[in-house]
């Protein structure tokens, strides 16, 4: 019989399967930390399962949402600090998820690059794990594809995918009425929207990544990679309370075009953008790029994560079960005939 001289391996054309399950096994820990009542089985099979009764459950419906990161990856890769992007890319799934008035039960994420690297993959998944932990969110499953001649050198791309449940009839937004209550829940940064005007204001401004950061310390990548806020505990606490109205998550479009979103028609809103201090990283970003006001406002989340929305009455309420999660809210104005979103006071 004669050696076919030749042949080729999938190895030969780019795609490690050893590197692959090497890490699966390296990640089942972090995977593992994540369980939470109603998870069936671990990593490892074919689709994952999960059991609605046993996470409390009567008549549940189910809610899913799916995210990425956006460019902020870029900064990641460029400056070798991947750690926590995982926890941007749940929190981007998440955050979206309740306001919807759904519990996020558990997640799943999908990484694509050209040359799996078990280090570096190993690292973002377990920044996922992280996230997931803070969400109270199982990490049942997901995809690693090393797919050779897509990305170059270290690039990598995410997904995330999310599922929650609620009571049928449970759904928000509810009820929100002319005069109620707007309730801000401080943002941690820049979160994970506007960094394509982000990055081309750094490179304007002729710093480098790991550059001394011009509003605080420490290197400019560590304050742009900060990572997303997850709001999950604290909002669901408010959600227990019975007395939430509407969520809004405060992403791509900013204030300006998320809280409608939030609000019936024929129902506004006005915000008082002196009723919180902005974090240094946005009067640095909105100052070095000569943004207005306007175009600050639907760009960057300018401090502002999330907004809860109750009536008057019920506003301490809301206020009294995000602080017993660790938020310090903040009102920050009202519900009102009319639509979109106005504004008083100034950002500067």
């Amino acid at each position: 019989m004669t050696e076919n001289k030749n042949s080729l391996t999938y190895a030969d054309a780019g795609v490690d399967i050893d590197a692959g399950n090497a890490l699966v096994e390296r990640i089942k820990p972090a995977a593992k930390s994540t369980k939470r009542p109603g998870v069936m089985d671990g990593l490892g099979g074919f689709g994952a399962m999960f059991d609605l009764k046993a996470a409390g459950f009567s008549d549940p419906v189910l809610v899913s949402a799916t995210d990425g990161v956006g460019t902020k990856l870029r900064i990641a890769i460029d400056t070798g600090h991947v750690d926590t992007v995982g926890i941007d890319l749940v929190a981007m799934c998440v955050n979206d998820l309740v306001c919807q008035g759904a519990v996020p039960l558990f997640f799943l994420d999908y990484f694509a690059t050209g040359k799996l690297d078990i280090d570096s993959a190993a690292r973002v998944i377990e920044g996922i794990a992280e996230g997931c932990r803070q969400a109270n969110t199982a990490l049942v499953g997901g995809e690693t594809a090393e797919m050779p001649g897509m990305y170059d050198g270290d690039d990598f791309d995410l997904a995330g995918f999310a599922v929650g449940a609620m009571e049928r009839g449970a759904t928000l937004p509810r009820d929100v009425a002319d005069g109620d209550v707007l309730i801000g829940l401080p943002s941690s940064g820049v979160h994970s929207n506007g960094y394509s005007l982000v990055r081309k204001i750094v490179e304007n401004s002729g710093l480098g990544w790991d550059d001394d950061c011009p509003f605080g310390d420490g290197a400019l990548s560590k304050h742009l990679l900060e990572p997303t806020k997850i709001y999950i505990r604290p909002t669901v606490a408010a959600l227990n309370t019975g007395k939430l109205k509407a969520l809004a998550h405060i992403t791509g479009g900013g204030l300006t075009e998320n809280l409608p979103r939030a609000l019936p028609e024929g129902l506004g809103a006005e915000i008082d953008l002196n009723s919180w201090q902005r974090l240094p990283i946005f009067n640095w970003l909105i100052t070095q790029a000569g943004l207005d006001q306007t175009e600050a406002l639907k760009t960057f989340n300018c401090g502002i994560g999330m907004i809860a929305i109750a009536s008057a009455a019920d506003a301490q309420s809301i206020i009294d079960a995000l602080q017993s999660e660790g938020i310090e809210p903040l009102q920050i104005g009202r519900v009102l005939s009319g639509s979109g979103v106005t504004y008083t006071g100034s950002l500067t």
